[in-house]
């Protein structure tokens, strides 16, 4: 598959390794565009559009969180890179934990944002997910529902944010991207991070905003975070689940601080 990516190195020298940073489901790379300067500025990012997703390919294949764990490997391993820091937020959180619990030598920090699969398995989303992948009207009417719980109705860029999601979804929709939709969130409903937690031993960081109660997301991180040796905690008072876009400046000063090793 061919895989769209943009890989940010600074005018000097960077300090310390990369970071490979990861977007949510069904998002693409312009998810982190007001993130970005905050975490390039002095260090090397690399952020690809997921298989399935973005301008990357969309073959009409079966996807798994194991596809994208492969294929993020891969795309390290074509750019020559090998020990990277991680982050990203929702099923990029999930990633960055799981590819840290993979291949520990390889991801030395990670930064995980409301990450999911920070929840118990789910059977009645999985079947729900089962079922609606079978309807191609479900996808649009889910999703609507889906977004509604992604920004603080207080928060003045939800109607542009909303509006340009549609206008993504309506211009990359097809087989490919309708099967990966489904699939990936039948993978995560089943698939719950607390039994990796306690054997991730790298320095991790995760946040939440304390208005992000779907799924019980609130509560789920705050547990992942006693259930990983030394993590850190944030939460953010008054923000739902799309930090990178609600508070990118906060949110990207605190991951940077992170990274660089800073209390």
């Amino acid at each position: 598959m061919r895989l769209r990516y943009v890989d940010v190195t600074p005018t000097d020298e960077p300090e310390g390794p990369p970071l490979l940073l990861v977007h949510g489901h069904s998002s693409r790379i312009e998810e982190y565009e007001a993130l970005l300067p905050h975490l390039a500025a002095k260090r090397r990012v690399i952020v690809p559009d997921l298989p399935g997703s973005g301008y990357s390919d969309k073959p009409d294949r079966a996807y798994t969180l194991r596809l994208f764990e492969d294929a993020l490997l891969g795309v390290l391993d074509a750019l020559g890179v090998n020990e990277v820091h991680v982050g990203g937020g929702s099923l990029g959180g999930n990633l960055a934990l799981r590819l840290a619990h993979r291949e520990p030598g390889r991801f030395t920090r990670v930064a995980a944002w409301a990450p999911a699969g920070a929840w118990e398995p789910s059977e009645g989303w999985a079947r729900f997910s089962r079922v609606a992948r079978r309807a191609e009207w479900a996808f649009f009417p889910c999703l609507w529902i889906q977004s509604r719980f992604w920004y603080s109705p207080k928060w003045e860029g939800r109607h542009a944010a909303l509006e340009g999601a549609w206008k993504y979804y309506r211009e990359v929709y097809g087989p490919g991207f309708h099967r990966m939709y489904w699939e990936i969130g039948h993978d995560q409903a089943l698939s719950s991070l607390f039994p990796l937690a306690k054997e991730i031993r790298q320095p991790v960081w995760l946040a939440v905003g304390d208005q992000d109660h779907a799924l019980d997301m609130f509560h789920g991180v705050k547990k992942l975070s006693t259930m990983i040796t030394g993590a850190k905690l944030t939460i953010y008072e008054g923000a739902r689940h799309s930090l990178a876009n609600e508070i990118a400046e906060t949110l990207g000063r605190d991951v940077d601080a992170f990274l660089r090793g800073r209390p």
